[in-house]
């Protein structure tokens, strides 16, 4: 299984660089300038670094050479896929945090706290899954959340009838900090997720671009101006 991806995302610099020249954002990447707008990074969290992105960014411009570099990325006459990865790369560059964890345990962090069982992994790729999971988990502090993620755990290594005795298996304490760990960082991203202005990236590795979302929209469908 791959990663899910979880970024929290300014909107409202996102909105802005979607609707600047193209070559403004190129001058600004090739010069190092764009970096001032890049918003702070949360305390405790990793996310893409300025030099991969800007080279990402460079090297789609360099596949899209029948650009009009006068108008905006929204103004531009390319294809959805071409259009969904700007809008993935301009999205993390205004990334206030990066999540990311291996699909199969979210069903051990993320499943207990929502009201019906997840079906599929796909479903974590859903804006409504983590809406109703950042819902609950508004209502429990990040001890209890992630002492009851811990003890899921070990009842479930019980019920599959294999050992807690760190002496017979010294993985079980480094596994035990691992989730503590990662369903602690889990509830103080979605904290953070409440303040104003801030939006939810979702995606997955090796997922294609068109299936990645904003709040439940997919970036190609954001990438467009909407005339009406």
């Amino acid at each position: 299984m791959a990663d899910v991806i979880l970024n929290l995302v300014d909107m409202s610099l996102f909105e802005e660089l979607s609707l600047m020249p193209v070559q403004d954002i190129l001058d600004g990447v090739e010069n190092q300038t764009l970096r001032i707008k890049r918003p702070e990074l949360d305390q405790g969290f990793h996310r893409d670094f300025e030099v991969d992105l800007e080279g990402d960014i460079l090297e789609w411009s360099d596949r899209n050479p029948l650009l009009d570099l006068s108008k905006s990325i929204m103004e531009q006459k390319i294809s959805s896929d071409e259009r969904a990865k700007i809008g993935i790369l301009l999205a993390k560059w205004c990334s206030k945090s990066e999540w990311r964890c291996w699909e199969a345990r979210l069903f051990l962090y993320v499943e207990p706290s929502l009201p019906e069982s997840i079906d599929g992994s796909d479903e974590f790729l859903e804006f409504s899954t983590w809406n109703s999971f950042a819902n609950t988990l508004s209502s429990t502090d990040k001890k209890s959340y992630s002492e009851s993620v811990v003890l899921d755990w070990m009842k479930r290594r019980e019920n599959l009838g294999e050992t807690m005795d760190p002496s017979d298996d010294p993985r079980i304490l480094p596994t035990m900090e691992a989730h503590k760990s990662a369903s602690e960082s889990l509830h103080i991203f979605f904290n953070n997720l409440r303040s104003e202005k801030i939006s939810l990236l979702v995606g997955r590795e090796y997922l294609e671009s068109n299936l990645w979302s904003i709040d439940g929209i997919y970036l190609v469908d954001k990438m467009v101006i909407n005339y009406d």
